[in-house]
């Protein structure tokens, strides 16, 4: 391959990867202290998927239903969607900003069967029950946005400052 093909390919393949998060990802989160803030500052919450490694329905679950939410303004405008690799050692900073890990905050939250979906508060307060496994596909985004409002809902009527 000549330097330019190889240049041009650069160019595609770094334009792609934008695009791809403007048309909408769920991030893995690094610190969730930080993603809190985010919420915060949307009067929102924060959603957490936890994934693995080879699973099928995450990427489903994923693909199908949290990217595109994640795109749409409707969702931009009430939660921030993190990403947690539930079989990653990976670093994290939790909530309250102490260092773990993503397995070992997984555990901690009981996740068991991935894809799991909590919503969490922005003290990192789970929020309702958690969303486990892929359900009904009819019915996923319903249950994804009951849990959404739910957990807005539950946090309004306390009066929450978060």
């Amino acid at each position: 391959m000549t330097k330019q093909t190889l240049a041009l390919i650069a160019l595609i393949v770094a334009c792609a990867v934008p695009a791809a998060r403007a048309a909408g990802d769920v991030p893995v989160s690094h610190d969730l202290r930080r993603d809190a803030a985010a919420a915060r500052g949307i009067n929102g919450v924060v959603l957490v998927v936890f994934v693995r490694d080879f699973c099928g329905y995450c990427e489903r679950v994923l693909r199908e239903f949290l990217i595109p939410m994640n795109g749409r303004m409707e969702y931009q405008k009430k939660v921030v969607m993190r990403r947690i690799e539930s079989d990653s050692d990976e670093r994290l900073l939790d909530f309250q900003g102490r260092e773990t890990t993503h397995h070992a905050f997984s555990r901690a939250h009981g996740v068991r069967l991935t894809p799991t979906i909590q919503v969490f508060d922005t003290q990192g307060n789970p929020m309702g029950k958690p969303v486990i496994g892929l359900g009904p596909v009819d019915y996923y985004g319903d249950y994804l946005d009951q849990a959404i409002d739910g957990a807005l809902e539950k946090i309004r009527a306390l009066g929450r400052k978060h």
